[in-house]
């Protein structure tokens, strides 16, 4: 089964000028074609875009939840890329979250607690 590592990049947010192009969507659709096809270069596949919320700090004690437009590329972990400064593989993250709660068994005992035994006092 191929083994893959993820790239998340914010998508453009306004588009690129360029002769010929005159309308918005065509700047946009232009701008967003030379970021693909720069991530394509580098050996990465487009999966699919997200809309995602971000809370952002408003002042000094404010929050506010604004979305985030992120296109997701991956691409085929090779053999010799299971260095450390890889990115994420999909065999990494874990099938189930971890339960919480108290534990099933305990640690071991506490030890106890008391004065302090064999200082000199000064």
């Amino acid at each position: 089964m191929p083994r893959y590592e993820f790239k998340v990049i914010p998508a453009p947010r306004k588009g690129e000028k360029s002769r010929g192009v005159k309308t918005v969507e065509d700047r946009f659709a232009l701008a967003l074609t030379h970021l693909m096809n720069e991530q394509g270069r580098e050996g990465w596949d487009y999966v699919r875009a997200e809309t995602l919320p971000v809370d952002e700090r408003v002042g000094f004690t404010g929050t506010k939840t604004t979305f985030q437009n992120m296109l997701v590329f991956r691409r085929e972990l090779t053999a010799d890329a299971a260095s450390p400064a890889r990115l994420l593989a999909v065999e990494d993250v874990p099938a189930i979250a971890p339960r919480l709660g108290p534990a099933e068994t305990p640690a071991g005992v506490a030890p106890s607690v008391g004065p302090a035994t064999g200082l000199a006092a000064e």
